[in-house]
């Protein structure tokens, strides 16, 4: 037998101390905590050197120190020490207890010894009481008060050794009421054994004590010395049990064995419940799930953490089985929940991981629903259906079978993030449907509308309704047929139709606010084209026959009407006398005005037109009557141009002069004109003065000199005059000696070219159109000298006459 196999400790000191830290390494050193109930423990007591630890030793194999018989008697054994048993199954523990009557506690003191020996009776299984056969039958020698003790406290079961003594004590104890008339077999199994002297017969002594040994083999069978395994504490319980048991002893404590087990149950079931859940939280598989979980769902993981939960909770059954039965129980349905509590939030994340899986297959699903032309309601409803299913075929393989968790309020939360995702959706799909509507609204109003005011008429407003009629019908058939796939409530789908017509109505108000804006531009422009072409469209020519009175009132007219079109929004149909109240008040002149003075107010004098809502009015009355006062000044001009255009134009087509003008001239020239009849050369010398005075004009280009004005006119022919009459004298002269090349004309001095440039563009910025006769005289010069005289006054003439219709 190796040292090993037979270690002993001290369970409890002289002084009554338990050594709580030399039991736990002994039953770490013999794997005590290992047998469950598979162990028994064995008790010796009996007077002091009366050979006990020697029995032990020979009997079970033990190494208790012996007394020395050489050194005389004396306290061998100390306190109370544990053994193990060497060579016997199941595991037997041997206690070898302090001998009584001992000369060093005195003859007083047994306090220690009825403690020692209540404490051996509660947690031994078999106790072995040594006594000298001669002794029997003594009264102290026998232990009789010890007895007394021992029986006083039911711990342990006997049979009667010495029988008669012992029922004498049996009967002489109190005992409880309930058991006054109990025998002593009901709670002791007795048995003597006599053995031979081991100083004076050590052979026989061995054989007897080997023959005994054999009765501790399986000692806990049915039917062996420690076949009732009633109230037995599980080997792992030991250490704990046999330090609450001598603590209660100690204290003089009543000593309540089955309190005492269900103490000891809820402790080591308490103890190895956490050991379990502590093994639970390093374990590698679980870590591993766990962190799996965090990235994404994980296959089979109802499955792995149900295993990795059974086999926790069967670790804990194996070591728990044998402490009592409810305190196990307990203790077991604390460790199944507080493994649940750790495992939990990896439930919760797999589940997080299936709600988010489920929720993007609604969403994928609903955009290739919605893409197939399914109706949004039909779509949403089919997509929910079918993630919802999903979810819970994935719950299935989610599920612990060791928890009774439901995934109600995760079917919930997916259902309304599907429920967020859908209303969502559906209202941008509701308003990308109705900014497609209003941008067809937009693009089929705002430029006819626009388009309409330009060619204003007396039907502008019955065509704008007409357009918005029927832009808005053909708009609200195409979204009352793609609102119906959303089945929304009737309200809803109403509020949604009044808001595209409000828009629509909004959009032919704007473009009317706009263009009223721009109200004078356009007056105008109907003016200038009322004005300034006839019925055909043609460009008038002013010339004198037109009646430019009324074509001003005309074309005034054709812009008051533009003007009471623009004053007020009229989509509803409603008649008004706006035109009337602005033609009285602003082109029929003192008529009118008396009108007003006998009404003595003045229409436009207001904020508001009569019968007209103010959401309606556009341009006001007092703003029409400022806005006509600057019509009236900015087109002035163009009709006084106009008639000075005629005037121009008249005093050009004037070719003779008055008939007294002539008949003076006749009385006054009478006798110049006998002088030129009478000497002919005076009129051939006339003639080429004629010329030469006429090709100088030409050259000189006199009329487009002065045409701006008479200072610049005068300095420019100032500065040409003298190099254009050598031109002309060195051209006459190379005609006269027959050669035929053409005079370089001398370019005009620079400032006086400039000065004719600014004269030019003051005389175009003045006459923006010139009649194309003027622009062609001005620009020639042609060599021949006939040329000139006949076409010149034409082109004088055309001249004068489309630089008035410029004007005009």
């Amino acid at each position: 037998m190796g040292e090993e196999l037979c270690c002993s400790t001290q369970l409890i000191d002289g002084d009554g101390e338990f050594n709580v830290s030399g039991v736990e390494d002994f039953m770490r050193s013999v794997r005590l905590s290992e047998c469950g109930l598979s162990y028994a423990v064995v008790s010796i007591m009996g007077p002091q050197s009366s050979g006990k630890s020697t029995l032990l030793n020979h009997l079970f194999g033990t190494n208790f120190r012996e007394m020395d018989a050489f050194r005389g008697r004396n306290q061998t054994t100390r306190g109370i020490w544990l053994a193990r048993c060497v060579g016997i199954e199941p595991c037997t523990i041997i206690m070898d207890l302090e001998g009584t009557d001992g000369r060093e506690r005195g003859e007083d003191d047994t306090t220690f010894e009825k403690q020692s020996a209540l404490f051996a009776l509660a947690i031994s299984d078999i106790v072995l009481i040594n006594m000298w056969c001669h002794d029997i039958g003594r009264e102290q020698a026998a232990n009789k008060p010890l007895l007394k003790t021992v029986f006083q406290t039911p711990l342990e079961h006997l049979e009667p050794v010495l029988r008669e003594d012992i029922q004498k004590i049996w009967d002489a104890v109190s005992k409880p009421e309930a058991h006054k008339d109990t025998s002593l077999s009901e709670f002791f199994n007795v048995e003597v054994t006599a053995l031979s002297s081991f100083e004076e017969k050590e052979e026989q002594f061995k054989e007897q004590v080997a023959q005994l040994r054999q009765r501790f083999v399986h000692s806990i069978a049915p039917g062996g010395l420690a076949g009732d395994r009633r109230g037995v504490i599980p080997a792992s319980g030991f250490s704990f049990s046999s330090q609450q048991i001598w603590k209660v002893i100690r204290e003089n404590k009543d000593l309540d064995l089955p309190a005492h087990k269900v103490m000891v149950a809820t402790v080591r079931c308490e103890e190895i419940a956490n050991e379990k859940l502590s093994s639970l939280t390093s374990d590698d598989s679980w870590l591993d799930l766990a962190e799996a979980v965090q990235y994404g769902p994980v296959p089979g993981f109802g499955k792995k953490l149900s295993t990795i939960l059974d086999y926790s909770l069967s670790e804990y059954d194996k070591e728990a089985i044998y402490f009592d039965e409810g305190v196990r129980t307990a203790k077991r349905q604390q460790l199944e929940s507080r493994a649940l509590h750790l495992v939990r939030p990896a439930f919760q994340a797999m589940l997080g991981h299936l709600r988010s899986k489920a929720l993007d297959k609604f969403k994928g699903d609903l955009v290739k629903s919605l893409e197939s032309g399914k109706g949004f309601a039909v779509s949403v409803r089919d997509c929910t259906q079918s993630s919802m299913h999903e979810f819970d075929q994935a719950y299935e393989d989610v599920a612990i079978k060791q928890a009774d968790w439901d995934a109600s309020k995760i079917q919930e939360k997916l259902q309304r993030d599907i429920d967020a995702h859908a209303v969502s959706v559906e209202s941008a799909k509701l308003s990308e449907l109705t900014s497609h509507y209003e941008t067809q609204l937009t693009e089929g109003l705002a430029e006819p509308v626009e388009s309409l005011f330009d060619a204003s008429s007396k039907d502008t407003w019955a065509s704008i309704r007409n357009l918005y009629k029927r832009e808005i019908e053909n708009a609200l058939s195409g979204f009352r047929t793609s609102l119906s796939g959303f089945e929304m409530d009737r309200v809803t789908s109403d509020r949604m139709v009044v808001n595209l017509k409000d828009y629509a109505r909004s959009v032919v108000e704007k473009k009317s606010r706009e263009e009223a804006s721009k109200v004078l531009i356009h007056m105008k422009d109907r003016f200038s084209i009322m004005f300034s072409h006839d019925k055909e469209s043609f460009p008038r020519v002013w010339t004198g026959k037109e009646d430019i009175r009324k074509i001003t009132k005309d074309a005034r007219a054709a812009a008051l009407k533009l003007l009471s079109t623009m004053a007020v929004i009229r989509l509803d149909e409603k008649p008004d006398i706006i035109e009337n109240i602005l033609k009285s008040a602003l082109i029929e002149g003192p008529v009118a005005q008396d009108r007003i003075s006998t009404a003595s107010a003045d229409p436009l004098a207001s904020s508001t037109w009569e019968e007209v809502p103010p959401k309606n009015t556009v341009i006001t009355p007092v703003q029409c009557k400022s806005l006509w006062r600057q019509f009236k000044a900015e087109t002035e001009f163009t009709v006084t141009q106009a008639i000075s255009a005629q005037e121009a134009h008249k005093r050009s087509n004037s070719k003779l002069p008055p008939p007294w003008a002539i008949a003076a001239i006749a009385i006054l020239g009478f006798n110049e004109l006998m002088m030129l009849l009478r000497n002919p050369l005076y009129l051939l010398v006339f003639f080429v003065i004629f010329l030469l005075s006429k090709a100088l004009w030409v050259q000189l280009d006199v009329t487009r000199d002065f045409h701006s004005s008479t200072l610049s006119g005068i300095l420019s022919l100032s500065a040409r005059f003298f190099p254009t009459v050598m031109n002309l004298l060195r051209r006459l002269a190379s005609e006269g000696q027959g050669l035929q090349q053409a005079p370089e004309p001398l370019p005009p001095p620079l400032r006086s070219q400039s000065f004719r440039s600014q004269s030019q563009r003051q005389s175009q910025l003045a006459n923006p159109a010139p009649d194309v006769s003027s622009s062609s005289s001005t620009v020639s010069s042609p060599r021949n000298d006939i040329e000139y005289s006949i076409k010149r006054p034409k082109a004088d003439s055309d001249g004068e006459a489309s630089s008035a219709s410029s004007v005009a």
